[in-house]
């Protein structure tokens, strides 16, 4: 594969993704909080919003691994659902991340402030 193919699959990809999510995120998502559906499931089952995501995420990881061990061809588009859906998640991850170390930190200095 030559490097501008490859580059337009990327950039192609990259468009994809931030179309599902501002499309997704209006139907998950509260008018505030991106985060809406992992806060709630992180309150309800007692777990980190991390785990929620996760657990939300293997549906997606066990599927693209069942059609890579698939020796059958699969159509592009389900390919492309599966792979933006995938990377999605993982974006998604990462201000997961960022919240829930921003809220720890957080904590700590409130904790901090009782303390002194």
């Amino acid at each position: 594969m030559k490097h501008k193919e490859f580059e337009s699959i990327i950039s192609n990809q990259a468009s994809d993704c931030l179309e599902v999510l501002k499309y997704k995120g209006e139907e998950y998502a509260s008018i505030d909080d991106r985060l809406h559906n992992f806060r709630v499931g992180s309150e309800v089952l007692g777990v980190s919003m991390r785990q929620v995501l996760a657990g939300m995420m293997i549906k997606h990881t066990t599927s693209i691994y069942d059609m890579c061990m698939d020796q059958s061809l699969q159509e592009l588009t389900t390919w492309v659902e599966k792979i933006t859906d995938h990377i999605n998640y993982l974006l998604i991850l990462k201000a997961v991340v960022i919240e829930e170390g921003d809220l720890h930190i957080s904590e700590m200095k409130k904790e901090l402030a009782r303390n002194d």
